[in-house]
């Protein structure tokens, strides 16, 4: 798993105002918490901290005004529209301790031939991995998949010292068949609704 080092500055300053005046510096509000300590609210660079967020899950190794601490994102918020990062919850971590994390589901493989329509029931896995060893994806295969096949949570093959933290039977990927659209009813060319037909012969009575 890749790590990067990065630094923050302790804030005192919050509410909107503070964050705008964050932005125009290109920086990030953040805040570090974990292990029953008081959360710590930071600013750390936005352009650095967002080619970090390229990795998912990435452990960064960050110098907190010279106080090092171990964390990975939480919760990260962006920009609906130009997806800029408004606000970071970072998460401190040691080694060898278990984080609950979700991992991103990198799909591989060809179905069976036909058409089919692959439906995602999961587009991330919930794992328990090392905080220093989470992985940063997990593969699952669709090769040879046919209509009513499917791929269970329990199926995927995690990394050494990895786990779910779903339950095993939780549909990740299932194949489905396209629905066919029913053309509607057309009546047959010249002739008129019955309706329609009466309603002409008592006109010409």
């Amino acid at each position: 798993m890749a790590d990067v080092n990065l630094s923050a500055k302790i804030r005192s300053e919050f509410g909107k105002g503070a964050a705008r005046r964050l932005r125009r510096e290109e920086k990030v509000p953040a805040v570090i918490y974990g292990h029953g300590a008081e959360p710590v609210h930071v600013e750390m660079p936005s352009y650095d901290l967002m080619m970090a967020l390229k990795t998912p899950n990435v452990l960064i190794n960050l110098d907190v005004e010279g106080k090092k601490e171990l964390v990975i994102p939480k919760a990260v918020q962006r920009e609906a529209i130009r997806g800029f990062l408004v606000h970071i919850d970072l998460l401190t971590v040691k080694k060898g301790e278990k984080v609950h994390v979700d991992v991103p589901i990198h799909i591989e493989g060809e179905l069976a031939p036909g058409q089919h329509v692959l439906e995602h029931g999961l587009n991330s896995l919930p794992v328990e991995a090392e905080a220093t060893h989470i992985p940063e994806s997990v593969t699952v295969s669709v090769e040879g998949l046919a209509a009513g096949d499917s791929v269970q949570a329990k199926d995927i093959k995690l990394p050494a010292n990895t786990s779910l933290a779903v339950e095993d039977d939780v549909i990740v990927i299932q194949v489905l068949a396209p629905q066919v659209e029913e053309p509607a009813d057309e009546e047959a060319e010249g002739e008129e609704p019955a309706a329609e037909a009466e309603s002409t012969e008592a006109a010409a009575e």
